[in-house]
């Protein structure tokens, strides 16, 4: 697999993660109901924009999984280190259930994917923010990304 068909691939990877977190923490889906649903139906139906939107990229599957898995499995972890590097007036709670869902896997590779370099993590995840939110949004979510970096790495 070259370079950028493993970086399309793991892109799709990403955006079906945040998907599947949200799904799992609005629906409480079982972790292994929730792996199969997105193995079975959901994972390579993404449209690579690259490619004028007629063709969809594979996401990487064992990457998916282990951030999912790892995004749940570390979650409340995650979550005080995501509280740590919020205003003094917010927390968790008040986040955008979707934006949460992007920092919380986004905070899962930085804690745990060493393999992914840093600007990678926050710029990848940066691009899933763009799908859902506007500008200031995701200046919001690189701020705490870019926190987030700079307290585990």
């Amino acid at each position: 697999m070259s370079d950028k068909s493993r970086s399309r691939s793991r892109a799709a990877a990403r955006l079906a993660a945040v998907q599947a977190l949200y799904q799992h923490d609005m629906e409480g889906t079982p972790e292994a109901r929730l792996l199969d649903e997105f193995h079975q139906h959901r994972l390579g139906g993404e449209i690579d924009p690259e490619l004028d939107g007629e063709q969809y990229v594979a996401a990487e599957t064992a990457f998916f999984d282990d951030v999912v898995k790892g995004t749940i499995a570390r979650r409340e972890e995650i979550d005080a280190l995501l509280g740590q590097h919020l205003a003094a007036n917010w927390n968790i709670t008040r986040l955008d259930k979707t934006m949460l869902q992007i920092l919380r896997a986004g905070a899962y590779e930085l804690l745990a994917r060493p393999d992914v370099p840093t600007g990678a993590v926050i710029a990848e995840y940066l691009d899933v923010g763009h799908a859902f939110f506007d500008k200031r949004e995701t200046q919001f979510l690189n701020g705490v990304l870019d926190a987030v970096a700079k307290a585990v790495r």
